[in-house]
Parts: C-alpha cells; structure tokens; sequence
C-alpha cells in the first residue's frame, strides 16, 4: 500500500529546553506532545493513534498514554533508536490510510545531559541481546564503532579529515542564527581538525552535542489537514531497512539508507535532483558523509568531495542540509535525532525556518535517521516530504 498522499504532518514541535534537572521523562514528553497539537490547532481530545520508542518511560505507550490522559485506537512502538520517529511518521501514514486512525501522535523525550549520561564513550550494552555476549568484552563504544567506519572510508575512498570537517562547518554556519542551538559559534576546517581526536580520525568538533529536550509531531488524515489553518505537508514517500552484522559479511562503507533511500525515492516518484532541502543525522560527521552517498546524492566514494567547500550550506551550497544546526551543534535529544529532522524538514517546507537559512522555494525535502550503530547494526528511516 502506498502512503503518498495518505497522510500529513499538521503539528511540529521541539522542546526548548538543552538540560531538563527540573523535569521528568514524562513530563518533557507531555509538554513535546502539547506543543505539537498546539502547532497543528488541535487538542489531545483528537487524537487517537499514538506512536513512541524506547525512550519512553515505564511501559511506553501504555503509560505514558495513561499518563497524558489520552484515548487512543492505535498504538506503536517501534523500536529502531534515532531512526524510530520517522519510521513511526511512515507507520502512523499507513495507520490512517488503513483507517486504524485519524490523528496520530508521536513524541520523543530524554535527559541524557541532566543524569550526567557517557553517551558516546562508555560500553553500551544492550541487554539480552543475542550478540551483546560476543562484543561487549571488547567494550565497543559509540563513537569507536563510528570512528571504525570512517577509518575505512578513509582507507577505501581516500576520504580526509578535512572534508569531514566541512560536515560540522556548515552545521555551525547556520547554528549560529538558532538562539537554542549549543553550539553557536562558527567553526573552521582547522578548528575542527584541530580539536582534540576522540576517537580516531573522528575529533571533538566531529562529534554531536549531548542534550535533554525531546519533540513531537502530529500526522493526520488528509481531511483534517486541509480543515486546519496550517500549510501543507503531505508525506509523499518512505522507506526503513536495517543493517546487521550479516554472519560476518561486514562493510563498514555503507548504511541502511542504501535500501531506505530507493524505496522512499521510488514511492515519491521523485529523484535525489529533486530534492531542495535535507535533513540528515548527524551522530557525528561520518554518519552524514556516508548517508548522503546511500541516499544517492553523490557516488559513493564522493562523499568528501561533495561536502567540501560549504555545499551543505543554506544559501550557497548544492544541497542545504540541518539548518536548524543538527545534532552536531544544536540538539540531539535523548541521543535519538532523528525527531529533530523531521521537525526542521517541516519548518523549512512552511517557510519557518530562520530567515538567514530558509530555502528558497522549498517545496521538497528529505529527511533521513538513523538508530544503533553504523559500525554494527543499525535501522535507517527514510522521508519524502512535499509542501501542497
């Protein structure tokens, strides 16, 4: 069943908040939830379908439903880390085109800054998992497992430092007109290369921000959508894959965007050319540089070349990518940014975005997540969105 044109984004809304000591996971969650049905000019009376991830407290869905006083007809939770919340746009789309639901909520929440959380460089072990057995006495980190990947890159596609580099540049040109944002300063290649290495090639400034806060969107039937005071923003296309370990047929150079990408792109009836705007996640430089070439911007092995010289920047480059500043300078909630893309991918498709980075004629854009890790296993969740 095709979702183009089945469903819409009525309500965005990201939390204000970089450090929530005063606030429960519950709490950020709710306030996310009443901020997006404000957005779209509804109200939690409406809704009745209701999509949330792991991060979620308790029993997830069943709590905090209870919690936020909702009466709902559909629920999910799937479970993809960062990638969860545009699979969950794609999965609410199906829901209302099947008629399991009418006004879907979906929200995301996390205080890994508050309780002081080592996201990035302490082991991650994830529970019962049928390979934690094998890989964690090896104490694999996050940042090793992308630093793994970008090694190779390196190896294979002569890529460097330096075009890395560039990733983190643009994102803090246009950070840098975002009050929220925590990293506002513009940065250069040499500050980037120049910060101290985390975990080799992939330095401090390659690596994304640690941040509580969390967002939420409100997905509609196309009905309420044209009955509500807000533009239009219809889901054209999508796709999801994930990426394993393969019984031991390990390539560290691509991601599951390579089959995420094809199957939104193919939905849409669009092509990468098409697309005006992007939002990509960004864990850390890497991350993006990779995804970009799954996605079919650019060969792959062109990665660096295509990032160089500011073509990620809104205004002046080939492809204006995480304008609001990414999760490289300006939130990753909960560790889980893939909420964040799809919130800025909105904002840019109103023409809501900051006046210094708003795309010209932005009529259709991308956004991409990605959830686990790309060094060894992980879910992409691909969106085509268009203003209509």
């Amino acid at each position: 069943m095709s979702i183009n044109g089945k469903a819409y984004i009525a309500g965005a809304f990201e939390h204000p908040t970089r450090k929530a000591v005063d606030k429960s996971l519950a709490q950020l969650h709710a306030e996310c939830a009443k901020g997006a049905l404000e957005d779209a000019g509804l109200t939690k009376e409406d809704v009745d379908g209701y999509f949330c991830a792991g991060d979620a407290p308790g029993l997830g869905p069943l709590s905090l439903i209870d919690y936020m006083g909702l009466k709902v007809r559909h629920m999910d939770s799937t479970e993809t880390g960062g990638s969860s919340y545009l699979i969950h746009v794609a999965h609410a789309a199906e829901a209302i085109a099947s008629g399991k639901c009418k006004v879907a909520l979906i929200t995301l929440a996390g205080r890994p800054r508050a309780e002081g959380m080592a996201t990035g460089t302490a082991p991650r072990n994830y529970g019962p998992s049928p390979d934690v057995p094998f890989e964690f006495p090896y104490a694999p980190t996050v940042v090793n497992m992308y630093a793994m990947c970008a090694t190779r890159h390196m190896h294979e596609f002569g890529t460097t430092s330096e075009q890395l580099a560039w990733i983190k540049v643009a994102a803090s040109h246009h950070a840098q007109h975002n009050p929220k944002a925590m990293l506002r300063d513009v940065v250069t290649v040499e500050d980037v290369v120049n910060s101290p290495l985390i975990s080799d090639p992939l330095h401090r400034l390659d690596c994304c921000v640690i941040s509580d806060g969390g967002g939420a969107l409100v997905v509609v039937a196309p009905e309420i959508a044209r009955s509500l005071n807000r533009p239009l923003v219809k889901i054209k296309g999508a796709g999801e894959a994930p990426k394993g370990q393969m019984g031991g047929r390990v390539d560290l150079t691509y991601t599951g965007a390579a089959w995420s990408g094809p199957t939104a792109f193919a939905e849409a009836d669009v092509t990468p050319a098409d697309i005006k705007y992007a939002s990509i996640y960004d864990s850390f430089t890497i991350t993006v540089l990779m995804q970009l070439e799954d996605l079919g911007f650019c060969a792959k092995g062109e990665g660096g070349k295509f990032v160089a010289d500011g073509n990620l920047i809104s205004g002046t480059g080939k492809l204006p990518f995480n304008t609001d500043g990414g999760g490289l300078c300006n939130n990753h909630p909960a560790n889980r940014g893939g909420m964040t893309k799809v919130i800025e991918a909105v904002r840019q498709l109103r023409g809501e975005a900051h006046p210094a980075v708003q795309v010209p004629n932005c009529d259709l854009v991308l956004a991409h997540g990605t959830g686990g890790s790309l060094g060894t296993r992980h879910g992409s969740g691909t969106l085509i969105l268009e203003r209509e």
